[in-house]
Protein backbone atom coordinates (compact mmCIF):
# COMPACT_ATOMS: atom_id res chain seq x y z
CA UNK A 1 0.00 0.00 0.00
CA UNK A 2 2.81 2.40 0.86
CA UNK A 3 4.56 1.63 -2.41
CA UNK A 4 1.34 2.40 -4.29
CA UNK A 5 1.06 5.75 -2.50
CA UNK A 6 4.67 6.57 -3.35
CA UNK A 7 4.17 5.73 -7.02
CA UNK A 8 0.97 7.75 -7.27
CA UNK A 9 2.58 10.62 -5.37
CA UNK A 10 5.57 10.69 -7.69
CA UNK A 11 3.30 10.76 -10.75
CA UNK A 12 1.32 13.66 -9.26
CA UNK A 13 4.51 15.57 -8.39
CA UNK A 14 5.72 15.10 -11.96
CA UNK A 15 2.32 16.22 -13.31
CA UNK A 16 2.68 19.36 -11.19
CA UNK A 17 6.25 20.11 -12.21
CA UNK A 18 6.08 19.48 -15.96
CA UNK A 19 3.72 22.41 -16.80
CA UNK A 20 6.32 24.76 -15.27
CA UNK A 21 8.40 24.05 -18.37
CA UNK A 22 7.72 26.67 -21.04
CA UNK A 23 7.03 24.38 -23.96
CA UNK A 24 4.27 23.87 -26.52
CA UNK A 25 4.46 20.06 -26.39
CA UNK A 26 0.85 18.81 -26.28
CA UNK A 27 1.46 16.11 -23.66
CA UNK A 28 2.82 18.70 -21.23
CA UNK A 29 0.26 21.41 -21.98
CA UNK A 30 -2.69 19.08 -21.32
CA UNK A 31 -1.45 18.85 -17.72
CA UNK A 32 -2.62 22.46 -17.31
CA UNK A 33 -6.19 21.22 -17.51
CA UNK A 34 -6.74 18.87 -14.50
CA UNK A 35 -5.23 21.04 -11.76
CA UNK A 36 -8.25 20.59 -9.48
CA UNK A 37 -8.21 16.82 -9.92
CA UNK A 38 -4.45 16.68 -9.31
CA UNK A 39 -4.83 18.83 -6.19
CA UNK A 40 -7.51 16.52 -4.78
CA UNK A 41 -5.38 13.43 -5.43
CA UNK A 42 -2.34 15.10 -3.85
CA UNK A 43 -4.38 15.89 -0.75
CA UNK A 44 -5.53 12.27 -0.51
CA UNK A 45 -1.95 10.98 -0.81
CA UNK A 46 -0.78 13.42 1.90
CA UNK A 47 -3.58 12.27 4.20
CA UNK A 48 -2.68 8.65 3.49
CA UNK A 49 0.92 9.24 4.50
CA UNK A 50 0.01 11.14 7.63
CA UNK A 51 -2.72 8.89 8.98
CA UNK A 52 -1.96 5.47 7.49
CA UNK A 53 1.83 5.49 7.12
CA UNK A 54 3.35 8.00 9.52
CA UNK A 55 6.66 9.32 8.09
CA UNK A 56 9.36 7.09 9.55
CA UNK A 57 12.51 8.47 7.91
CA UNK A 58 14.06 11.65 6.55
CA UNK A 59 13.25 10.42 3.04
CA UNK A 60 9.59 9.97 3.99
CA UNK A 61 9.55 13.45 5.46
CA UNK A 62 11.09 14.98 2.35
CA UNK A 63 8.62 13.16 0.12
CA UNK A 64 5.73 14.42 2.24
CA UNK A 65 7.13 17.97 2.02
CA UNK A 66 7.30 17.81 -1.79
CA UNK A 67 3.76 16.41 -1.92
CA UNK A 68 2.51 19.25 0.27
CA UNK A 69 4.35 21.86 -1.79
CA UNK A 70 2.84 20.40 -4.97
CA UNK A 71 -0.62 20.56 -3.47
CA UNK A 72 0.01 24.15 -2.36
CA UNK A 73 1.06 25.17 -5.86
CA UNK A 74 -1.97 23.55 -7.50
CA UNK A 75 -4.26 25.20 -4.93
CA UNK A 76 -2.57 28.55 -5.58
CA UNK A 77 -3.26 28.31 -9.30
CA UNK A 78 -6.95 27.40 -8.96
CA UNK A 79 -7.74 29.60 -5.93
CA UNK A 80 -8.68 32.69 -7.99
CA UNK A 81 -11.47 30.63 -9.57
CA UNK A 82 -13.21 29.99 -6.26
CA UNK A 83 -15.73 32.16 -4.39
CA UNK A 84 -13.06 32.72 -1.71
CA UNK A 85 -11.06 35.01 -4.01
CA UNK A 86 -11.77 38.67 -4.73
CA UNK A 87 -13.94 39.17 -7.81
CA UNK A 88 -12.14 40.69 -10.77
CA UNK A 89 -15.36 42.08 -12.29
CA UNK A 90 -17.84 44.14 -10.28
CA UNK A 91 -21.56 43.59 -10.43
CA UNK A 92 -23.59 45.99 -12.58
CA UNK A 93 -25.81 48.46 -10.78
CA UNK A 94 -29.31 48.56 -12.28
CA UNK A 95 -28.11 48.21 -15.84
CA UNK A 96 -30.61 49.49 -18.36
CA UNK A 97 -31.59 47.44 -21.37
CA UNK A 98 -29.89 49.93 -23.69
CA UNK A 99 -26.47 49.22 -22.16
CA UNK A 100 -26.70 45.47 -21.64
CA UNK A 101 -25.63 42.65 -23.91
CA UNK A 102 -26.67 39.08 -23.26
CA UNK A 103 -24.41 36.42 -24.77
CA UNK A 104 -24.78 32.66 -25.05
CA UNK A 105 -21.76 30.61 -26.16
CA UNK A 106 -21.90 26.91 -26.87
CA UNK A 107 -19.78 24.18 -28.38
CA UNK A 108 -22.67 22.16 -29.80
CA UNK A 109 -20.57 19.03 -30.61
CA UNK A 110 -20.74 18.47 -34.35
CA UNK A 111 -22.18 14.94 -34.09
CA UNK A 112 -24.78 15.92 -31.48
CA UNK A 113 -28.26 15.74 -32.91
CA UNK A 114 -30.20 17.30 -30.04
CA UNK A 115 -30.68 20.63 -31.79
CA UNK A 116 -34.18 21.01 -30.36
CA UNK A 117 -32.76 20.93 -26.84
CA UNK A 118 -30.22 23.61 -27.75
CA UNK A 119 -32.89 25.79 -29.33
CA UNK A 120 -35.02 25.38 -26.20
CA UNK A 121 -32.12 26.77 -24.16
CA UNK A 122 -31.86 29.72 -26.51
CA UNK A 123 -35.56 30.46 -26.14
CA UNK A 124 -35.47 30.06 -22.37
CA UNK A 125 -32.53 32.42 -21.83
CA UNK A 126 -33.24 34.92 -24.61
CA UNK A 127 -29.69 36.04 -25.50
CA UNK A 128 -28.84 38.98 -27.77
CA UNK A 129 -25.88 37.13 -29.29
CA UNK A 130 -25.41 33.41 -29.82
CA UNK A 131 -21.98 32.00 -30.65
CA UNK A 132 -22.12 28.32 -31.63
CA UNK A 133 -19.00 26.36 -32.56
CA UNK A 134 -18.48 22.90 -34.07
CA UNK A 135 -21.35 23.68 -36.41
CA UNK A 136 -21.49 21.68 -39.65
CA UNK A 137 -24.01 21.91 -42.48
CA UNK A 138 -26.58 19.86 -40.54
CA UNK A 139 -26.37 22.36 -37.68
CA UNK A 140 -26.55 25.20 -40.19
CA UNK A 141 -29.95 23.88 -41.31
CA UNK A 142 -31.20 23.39 -37.74
CA UNK A 143 -30.14 26.86 -36.61
CA UNK A 144 -31.84 28.53 -39.58
CA UNK A 145 -35.02 28.81 -37.46
CA UNK A 146 -33.25 31.54 -35.46
CA UNK A 147 -32.99 33.88 -38.43
CA UNK A 148 -36.36 35.70 -38.04
CA UNK A 149 -35.51 36.67 -34.46
CA UNK A 150 -31.78 37.11 -35.06
CA UNK A 151 -31.56 39.00 -38.36
CA UNK A 152 -27.80 39.57 -38.19
CA UNK A 153 -25.60 36.52 -38.62
CA UNK A 154 -22.17 35.22 -39.53
CA UNK A 155 -22.21 31.61 -40.74
CA UNK A 156 -19.31 29.36 -41.58
CA UNK A 157 -20.30 25.69 -41.33
CA UNK A 158 -17.50 23.15 -41.62
CA UNK A 159 -17.32 19.37 -41.33
CA UNK A 160 -14.01 19.39 -39.43
CA UNK A 161 -15.42 20.38 -35.96
CA UNK A 162 -14.33 24.02 -36.44
CA UNK A 163 -17.47 25.47 -37.99
CA UNK A 164 -18.79 28.65 -36.39
CA UNK A 165 -22.09 30.54 -36.32
CA UNK A 166 -22.88 33.91 -34.77
CA UNK A 167 -26.48 35.09 -34.51
CA UNK A 168 -27.38 38.56 -33.25
CA UNK A 169 -30.40 40.70 -32.56
CA UNK A 170 -28.07 43.67 -32.38
CA UNK A 171 -26.71 45.30 -35.51
CA UNK A 172 -23.34 43.99 -36.64
CA UNK A 173 -20.76 46.20 -38.28
CA UNK A 174 -18.26 44.84 -40.84
CA UNK A 175 -18.56 41.21 -39.70
CA UNK A 176 -15.85 38.92 -40.99
CA UNK A 177 -14.72 35.32 -40.80
CA UNK A 178 -10.96 35.22 -40.37
CA UNK A 179 -8.34 32.50 -40.56
CA UNK A 180 -5.64 33.90 -38.33
CA UNK A 181 -3.19 30.98 -38.49
CA UNK A 182 -4.76 27.87 -40.00
CA UNK A 183 -6.76 27.76 -43.20
CA UNK A 184 -9.38 25.41 -41.75
CA UNK A 185 -9.81 27.03 -38.30
CA UNK A 186 -11.98 30.17 -38.51
CA UNK A 187 -12.67 32.92 -36.02
CA UNK A 188 -15.19 35.75 -36.11
CA UNK A 189 -14.62 39.47 -35.63
CA UNK A 190 -17.39 42.05 -35.80
CA UNK A 191 -18.50 45.33 -34.36
CA UNK A 192 -21.78 45.16 -32.42
CA UNK A 193 -24.09 48.12 -31.89
CA UNK A 194 -25.68 48.18 -28.44
CA UNK A 195 -29.21 49.50 -28.02
CA UNK A 196 -27.67 52.68 -26.60
CA UNK A 197 -26.01 53.31 -29.97
CA UNK A 198 -22.53 52.54 -28.65
CA UNK A 199 -20.36 50.24 -30.75
CA UNK A 200 -18.24 47.48 -29.26
CA UNK A 201 -15.97 44.82 -30.75
CA UNK A 202 -16.74 41.11 -30.49
CA UNK A 203 -14.27 38.28 -31.15
CA UNK A 204 -15.38 34.64 -31.36
CA UNK A 205 -12.65 32.00 -31.14
CA UNK A 206 -12.25 28.22 -31.31
CA UNK A 207 -8.58 27.26 -31.78
CA UNK A 208 -7.35 23.67 -31.92
CA UNK A 209 -6.75 21.83 -28.63
CA UNK A 210 -3.46 20.21 -27.64
CA UNK A 211 -3.53 16.60 -28.81
CA UNK A 212 -1.21 13.98 -30.34
CA UNK A 213 0.49 15.29 -33.48
CA UNK A 214 -0.66 18.80 -32.66
CA UNK A 215 1.15 20.98 -30.12
CA UNK A 216 -0.08 24.37 -28.94
CA UNK A 217 1.89 26.84 -31.07
CA UNK A 218 -1.12 27.81 -33.24
CA UNK A 219 -3.60 27.82 -30.35
CA UNK A 220 -1.43 30.04 -28.19
CA UNK A 221 -0.57 32.37 -31.07
CA UNK A 222 -4.20 32.79 -32.12
CA UNK A 223 -5.27 33.68 -28.60
CA UNK A 224 -2.41 36.16 -28.20
CA UNK A 225 -2.89 37.70 -31.66
CA UNK A 226 -6.46 38.56 -30.69
CA UNK A 227 -5.26 39.83 -27.32
CA UNK A 228 -2.83 42.20 -29.04
CA UNK A 229 -5.55 43.37 -31.42
CA UNK A 230 -7.95 44.02 -28.52
CA UNK A 231 -5.34 46.13 -26.74
CA UNK A 232 -4.71 48.19 -29.87
CA UNK A 233 -8.41 48.58 -30.66
CA UNK A 234 -10.39 51.77 -30.14
CA UNK A 235 -13.64 50.13 -29.08
CA UNK A 236 -14.46 48.22 -25.90
CA UNK A 237 -14.27 44.50 -26.60
CA UNK A 238 -15.68 41.12 -25.65
CA UNK A 239 -13.82 37.90 -26.47
CA UNK A 240 -15.65 34.60 -26.19
CA UNK A 241 -15.59 31.00 -27.28
CA UNK A 242 -14.17 27.56 -26.68
CA UNK A 243 -10.46 28.42 -26.41
CA UNK A 244 -9.43 24.81 -25.74
CA UNK A 245 -7.41 26.15 -22.84
CA UNK A 246 -8.21 26.47 -19.16
CA UNK A 247 -8.69 29.74 -17.31
CA UNK A 248 -5.64 29.25 -15.09
CA UNK A 249 -3.11 28.31 -17.79
CA UNK A 250 -0.03 30.42 -18.42
CA UNK A 251 -1.22 31.22 -21.94
CA UNK A 252 -4.67 32.40 -20.84
CA UNK A 253 -3.26 34.55 -18.07
CA UNK A 254 -0.69 35.97 -20.50
CA UNK A 255 -3.56 36.73 -22.90
CA UNK A 256 -5.31 38.67 -20.16
CA UNK A 257 -2.24 40.78 -19.48
CA UNK A 258 -1.57 41.40 -23.19
CA UNK A 259 -5.21 42.32 -23.90
CA UNK A 260 -5.95 44.05 -20.60
CA UNK A 261 -9.17 42.07 -20.28
CA UNK A 262 -11.04 40.83 -17.22
CA UNK A 263 -12.39 37.36 -16.40
CA UNK A 264 -15.80 37.42 -14.67
CA UNK A 265 -15.20 33.91 -13.27
CA UNK A 266 -12.43 35.12 -10.97
CA UNK A 267 -13.86 35.23 -7.47
CA UNK A 268 -17.05 33.44 -8.53
CA UNK A 269 -16.16 29.87 -9.50
CA UNK A 270 -14.60 27.65 -12.11
CA UNK A 271 -17.70 27.19 -14.28
CA UNK A 272 -16.30 23.94 -15.66
CA UNK A 273 -17.85 23.37 -19.07
CA UNK A 274 -16.03 20.28 -20.40
CA UNK A 275 -16.56 17.35 -20.16
CA UNK A 276 -20.32 17.67 -19.66
CA UNK A 277 -20.83 13.89 -19.38
CA UNK A 278 -17.98 13.12 -16.96
CA UNK A 279 -17.96 15.33 -13.83
CA UNK A 280 -14.66 13.87 -12.64
CA UNK A 281 -12.95 15.15 -15.80
CA UNK A 282 -14.30 18.68 -16.02
CA UNK A 283 -12.55 22.01 -16.49
CA UNK A 284 -13.31 25.51 -17.81
CA UNK A 285 -12.67 25.56 -21.58
CA UNK A 286 -15.43 27.99 -22.62
CA UNK A 287 -14.65 31.61 -21.85
CA UNK A 288 -15.98 35.17 -21.84
CA UNK A 289 -13.42 37.95 -21.39
CA UNK A 290 -14.06 41.68 -21.63
CA UNK A 291 -12.30 44.94 -21.08
CA UNK A 292 -12.88 47.10 -18.03
CA UNK A 293 -15.76 49.19 -19.39
CA UNK A 294 -18.12 46.26 -18.77
CA UNK A 295 -19.61 45.07 -15.49
CA UNK A 296 -21.33 41.76 -14.83
CA UNK A 297 -25.04 41.12 -14.61
CA UNK A 298 -25.30 37.35 -15.07
CA UNK A 299 -22.83 34.50 -15.45
CA UNK A 300 -24.25 30.98 -15.62
CA UNK A 301 -23.32 27.54 -16.83
CA UNK A 302 -26.45 26.27 -18.53
CA UNK A 303 -27.90 22.79 -18.66
CA UNK A 304 -26.86 19.75 -20.67
CA UNK A 305 -28.21 19.51 -24.23
CA UNK A 306 -26.29 16.52 -25.60
CA UNK A 307 -22.93 18.13 -26.25
CA UNK A 308 -19.69 17.36 -24.44
CA UNK A 309 -19.67 21.05 -23.41
CA UNK A 310 -22.13 22.97 -21.27
CA UNK A 311 -23.19 26.34 -22.71
CA UNK A 312 -22.34 29.58 -20.90
CA UNK A 313 -24.62 32.58 -20.50
CA UNK A 314 -23.14 35.99 -19.69
CA UNK A 315 -24.95 39.30 -19.41
CA UNK A 316 -22.62 42.28 -19.42
CA UNK A 317 -23.36 45.95 -18.89
CA UNK A 318 -21.49 48.65 -20.75
CA UNK A 319 -20.59 51.07 -17.95
CA UNK A 320 -17.52 53.15 -18.89
CA UNK A 321 -17.70 54.95 -15.54
CA UNK A 322 -17.06 51.62 -13.80
CA UNK A 323 -13.64 51.20 -15.42
CA UNK A 324 -11.71 52.95 -12.58
CA UNK A 325 -13.24 50.46 -10.10
CA UNK A 326 -11.85 47.48 -11.99
CA UNK A 327 -8.16 46.71 -12.19
CA UNK A 328 -7.29 45.27 -15.58
CA UNK A 329 -4.22 43.02 -15.83
CA UNK A 330 -1.21 44.72 -17.40
CA UNK A 331 1.71 43.35 -19.39
CA UNK A 332 5.34 44.13 -18.67
CA UNK A 333 8.19 44.01 -21.17
CA UNK A 334 8.85 40.32 -20.52
CA UNK A 335 5.19 39.53 -21.24
CA UNK A 336 5.25 41.47 -24.50
CA UNK A 337 8.44 39.76 -25.62
CA UNK A 338 7.10 36.32 -24.73
CA UNK A 339 3.83 37.00 -26.55
CA UNK A 340 5.68 38.22 -29.60
CA UNK A 341 7.81 35.07 -29.64
CA UNK A 342 4.75 32.83 -29.27
CA UNK A 343 2.99 34.63 -32.11
CA UNK A 344 6.05 34.21 -34.31
CA UNK A 345 6.28 30.48 -33.50
CA UNK A 346 2.58 30.03 -34.17
CA UNK A 347 2.81 31.69 -37.57
CA UNK A 348 5.78 29.52 -38.50
CA UNK A 349 3.95 26.37 -37.38
CA UNK A 350 0.90 27.38 -39.41
CA UNK A 351 2.86 27.95 -42.64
Amino acid sequence: MKIALVVVGMILILATALPLVRTEEWWIRVLDFPRLQIAILLALVVVGFLFVFSPSSILDGFFLLVLTASFGYQAYRIFPYTPLATSQVVRSNHCGASSSIRLLIANVLMDNRRADDFLALVRAHDPDLILAVETDHWWDQQLAVLEPEYPFAVKHPLNNTYGMHLFSRLELGSPEVRFLLEEDVPSVHTAVRLRSGDWIDFYGLHPRPPKPQHDTEERDAEILLVGKEVKAGRKPAIIAGDLNDVAWSHTTRLFQRISGTLDPRIGRGMFGTFHAKYPVFRWPLDHVFHEESFTLGVLERLSFFGSDHFPVLAELCYEPKAAPRQEAPTADQDDREEAQEKMREGKEAGD
